[in-house]
């Protein structure tokens, strides 16, 4: 419905002098063309051909005619990144909307034959198909063809080694800290694991204390094995001298009896019968014999008797005297009963107190692993808020400077101020960010918000002043707009595809919301969708819709004041940078409310533990304590009580004895009688004179007889205990092989090995009886109850990122190293380079001050940084004067006026011109905010500059030239019209030149 035109004003060969000849159209399928990509219009063209001059080229042309397509189109068809142009990443918003296809065509001056490349634009796939001379190609092959004729559309980003060394020890501080948290849980566990080796070594050395407690028993048994032997060995020797003795005597009465055999015939008859007699003397000896034997016996129990019974008052003598150096103690079982009942108190509030530690141990995991899960929250948002932060400082880093210096210094101020727009701004889903960011101006996004106007005028002296940084404020309406209602209610509107209107899509405090809504209108701009966009042209008649949003759009609707024609722009959503990080203020508020609370009552939680694990200490003392007393009162009583009945025991058999002794004189005199008797019978049989000495001797050998069945019965008696002795011996053995067996296979050993030495060594700290090493069980089961929740995985884990951490500086050591060789190589490089990018730049100073000098002005170009290592920071600085009573001040947005920024940056354009060759140059309306003297003088230098013959070629867009302004032959004149009743074609040149010359000279 549109026709664009180029016009050119006068004819210029275009053979090798014309650099670009660009052409896009899309009428031949009646489709699209290339969309105006001003922020201010947007207009189309259907089909058009560019025909520039080969030095400056003025694009002249009303806004919204489509002059700045041209700029689009070179870069588009350039391959060119579609962000330079602000439209977005997308090239198919670059065709005509409603249309299905675009299409590009530029022609390149090159000596030996001229370059052409096509591009060809899809919107349904948002692909492009390339062609070089007519032929099908790669992109990739177009970049190389464009590379290879110096032409640089877009620069590639570099990034130094030191921005992956930040990451990587951040990364390891944070790791470090992480473990070290959990070294407390591995202490703990450690602790836990000394009191199970305690009560594993404990436990292992105890059947070694009971078998060498039956060693030592088996020890004094075999020495009162030997004691009876001896004694024994000593009752067999007594035996040989009276055996001896009788054999003597036996010898002593053979000669009498030879006497007899010699006497007389006579007597041989008396002697036969006194053989007769003797055998009835003989049995009445043996009688006798029997009689002695029986009184021996008696004797010898009489005497086994007195043994007993001195044995017995000796041996309670003995026990009444341990009796009485235990002491007259009194009844301790009333103490051992009071301790019972306090070590049952104890072990009731130690189970009190375990509960407890339990439930609190419980509530301590669930308030850790809630106050972990809120602290990953936070963190979320920190680091997001972080990153907002972080990508302010990026591209503002005076306003990050002044944002640290608010939050040191809030307290000079008396009402509200808030940080950059940008870090209070919250979009409530990140897929709005992109409307919100696209409304709203990054000037004001990185501006502070004053609620009072003084206290903006402190800040801005201190930071601005002051500090010289170059930071943006604003002041918040002093009636609050934040709450103004839209001009119409969404409901009206949603049958266009509107669903809100841009302030619902967002939160902000009250005093930047209001500044939004009175400076942007955040409140009346509704925000669509795709079905907004297939009806546009619809919604675009609707006389309310002055700034809306579809999709991917941005619309701007104007209603001429004459003709009530209506124009439009549109522009694409950007994609957001900085606010799709979204944070919910309120949220991160309620979750740092909830992580005070986790944290007060994990403290609380922590002082109760530590109060119940001293309580528990004490408790575990006092037990101990007890415990001692108990059984040392046990020991006094049991040793007490046993004294007491072994004294009972020996008094019972002492009466026993006593009551069953032997009336010895009773008994002799008895058998003195009997044997009187028998020796009475034994002279009635003889009647003869033997020889007295013979009866003496018979006597004598009796009474050694006696003796003799003594010594036997006490060999006899000694045996017998020997052989008792012997089977206690034997049964002490097997059982010290039964415990020497226990013990080695609890320590784990073969029956032949010994003791290894770590474990004797470990054995000599601990106890050597068995109840102290129960009494020390006890302890430390109680000990190691103290530390649960704990296993071998904590340490595994912690031993783990302690490996990891190792690795990790290992690694870090080893980015250091590199990146000290890069800094080396960099060093080296640097001398290369460095020296001579400060001449080139001296060089562009020269010719940028000889242009303000020109202008009765001043100023200056430098290379600028602050650490000279930091080269991605290297920047060009501009320092002008454009009156004679100020100081050179360096080229910012807030010293200079939008003009002087203009000529400034034209003129340093300018200045680049003969040193930086390139093979065109695109300037798009830099003329726009001069005041008319600055702009003819830009104009003079830039005519004058870009006409000869050794400069690039120009494209200087502008949408108005001032009046008699100097024209030189070198210059291309290409004007831009649009409308539909414009018909260029059928305009005579030679007419409008005759009609200004005769009105120029009327006048």
């Amino acid at each position: 419905t549109r026709h664009t035109h180029t016009h050119t004003d006068r004819s210029i060969s275009h053979r090798c002098f014309s650099t670009l000849l660009i052409g896009f159209s899309l009428l031949l399928w009646k489709t699209a063309g290339l969309t105006e990509t001003s922020a201010l219009c947007h207009r189309t063209y259907s089909y058009t051909v560019v025909r520039p001059g080969p030095n400056l080229n003025m694009i002249v042309g009303a806004n919204g005619t489509g002059k700045s397509s041209i700029v689009c189109a070179i870069c588009l068809g350039l391959a060119g990144k579609t962000a330079l142009l602000g439209r977005g990443d997308k090239v198919g918003l670059y065709v005509k909307s409603g249309c299905r296809k675009g299409f590009v065509e530029i022609e390149l001056y090159k000596q030996g034959g001229n370059v052409v490349i096509s591009r060809e634009i899809h919107v349904d796939t948002n692909q492009s198909v390339w062609m070089l001379h007519g032929k099908v190609c790669s992109q990739k092959i177009v970049e190389e063809e464009v590379k290879a004729l110096h032409i640089q559309v877009s620069n590639l980003c570099q990034f130094l080694p030191q921005n992956e060394l930040k990451d990587k020890t951040n990364f390891l501080e944070k790791a470090k800290q992480r473990n070290e948290r959990n070294k407390h849980d591995v202490n703990r566990y450690y602790e836990k694991k000394r009191h199970l080796d305690v009560i594993e070594l404990l436990e292992k050395k105890k059947p070694w204390v009971e078998y060498e407690t039956n060693r030592k028993e088996l020890e004094g048994v075999k020495k009162e094995r030997e004691e009876a032997k001896r004694q024994l060995s000593a009752l067999r020797q007594a035996q040989a001298p009276m055996l001896r003795k009788m054999q003597q005597i036996e010898e002593q009465l053979k000669p009498t009896e030879d006497q007899i055999k010699t006497k007389t015939a006579a007597i041989k008859d008396a002697t036969l019968k006194c053989k007769q007699k003797q055998d009835q003397l003989d049995r009445k000896n043996k009688e006798i014999d029997d009689i002695k034997q029986t009184l021996r016996l008696k004797q010898m129990e009489a005497d086994d008797q007195q043994k007993r019974i001195s044995n017995t008052k000796r041996a309670i003598e003995d026990l009444k005297a341990e009796l009485a150096k235990v002491g007259d103690q009194p009844d301790v079982t009333p103490q051992i009963n009071a301790i019972n009942m306090d070590l049952r108190r104890i072990q009731e509030d130690r189970a009190k107190i375990e509960g407890e530690k339990t439930d609190l141990r419980r509530e301590k995991s669930n308030l850790s692993a809630e106050t972990r899960v809120l602290q990953r929250k936070l963190n979320d948002m920190n680091n997001m808020m972080n990153a907002k932060e972080e990508k302010l400082r990026a591209r503002h880093k005076d306003t990050h400077t002044a944002l640290q210096w608010l939050r040191q210094n809030r307290s000079l101020f008396q009402g509200n101020v808030y940080e950059p727009m940008m870090l209070v701004i919250n979009v409530k889903d990140p897929r709005y960010a992109q409307y919100v960011e696209t409304h709203i101006s990054f000037h004001d996004l990185r501006a502070f918000v004053f609620q009072r106007k003084d206290d903006m005028e402190k800040f801005m002296s201190e930071v601005r002043d002051k500090k010289n940084l170059k930071v943006n404020s604003i002041c918040a309406p002093e009636t609050s707009c934040s709450q103004r209602p839209p001009s119409r209610n969404i409901e009206s509107i949603r049958r266009f595809g509107f669903f809100t209107y841009l302030r619902e899509m967002f939160d902000a405090p009250d005093d930047v919301m209001s500044y939004l809504c009175q400076q942007y209108v955040v409140h009346d701009v509704p925000v669509g969708s795709e079905k907004t966009k297939a009806m546009i042209k619809t919604v675009i008649e609707e006389p309310y819709l002055k700034v809306f949003y579809t999709a991917h759009e941005r619309y701007i609707v104007k209603r001429s004041f004459y003709s009530n024609k209506i124009s439009t722009s549109n522009s694409a959503v950007n994609p957001s940078q900085y606010l799709a990080i979204t944070v919910d203020a309120e949220g991160k508020q309620q979750l740092e409310q909830q992580m005070k609370a986790c944290e007060s009552k994990l403290s609380e939680i922590d002082e109760r533990m530590s109060a119940l694990q001293r309580e528990g200490a004490a408790l575990a003392r006092r037990d101990n304590e007890l415990l001692s007393e108990k059984k040392r009162l046990s020991e006094l009583k049991g040793k007490k009580r046993q004294l007491e009945q072994k004294i009972s025991t020996k008094q019972d058999s002492l009466r026993q004895t006593e009551n069953s002794v032997i009336d010895l004189k009773k008994i002799e005199e008895e058998t003195k009688r009997k044997i009187e008797a028998v020796n009475s019978q034994k002279v009635a049989i003889l009647r003869a004179n033997l020889t007295m000495e013979k009866v003496h001797l018979a006597l004598k050998t009796v009474g050694l007889m006696a003796e003799k069945a003594k010594l036997e019965n006490s060999c006899r008696e000694g045996a017998t205990e020997l052989k008792a002795t012997d089977q206690v011996k034997v049964r002490l053995t097997e059982q010290c092989k039964g415990l020497l067996k226990k013990a080695k296979s609890v320590c784990r050993m073969q029956l032949n090995e010994n003791l290894p030495e770590d474990l004797h060594n470990a054995f000599t700290k601990l106890p050597d009886t068995l109840a102290e090493i129960d009494a020390m069980l006890n302890e430390e089961h109680s000990r190691a109850e103290f530390f649960t929740g704990l296993s071998e995985q904590v340490v595994e884990d912690y031993n783990r990122k302690e490996e990891e951490i190792k690795n990790l500086e290992k690694e870090l050591e080893e980015k250091v190293n590199a990146l000290n060789a890069y800094r080396q190589n960099i060093s080296e490089a640097k001398e290369r380079w460095l020296n001579p990018l400060k001449q080139l730049v001296e060089k562009i100073n020269e010719k940028f001050s000889d242009f303000f000098r020109s202008m009765q002005c001043a100023g200056e170009v430098d290379l600028h940084f602050e650490n000279e290592d930091e080269y991605d920071k290297y920047g060009i600085r501009i320092r002008v004067k454009f009156h004679s009573s100020t100081q050179l001040h360096e080229l910012t947005p807030h010293h200079q006026s939008g003009g002087e920024r203009s000529v400034s940056t034209m003129l340093y354009l300018m200045a680049l011109q003969e040193l930086n060759r390139c093979p065109f140059r695109v300037v798009d309306e830099i003329n726009q905010g001069m005041d008319p003297i600055n702009e003819r003088r830009v104009f003079d230098i830039v005519v004058r500059t870009a006409s000869r013959k050794s400069t690039s070629q120009y494209f200087f867009i502008t949408p108005k030239l001032l009046q008699n302004l100097k024209y030189v032959d070198e210059m291309t004149v290409l004007c831009v019209h649009n409308g539909q009743t414009v018909s260029p074609d059928q305009w005579d040149e030679k007419k409008f030149v005759t009609r200004r010359l005769k009105r120029t000279a009327r006048t």
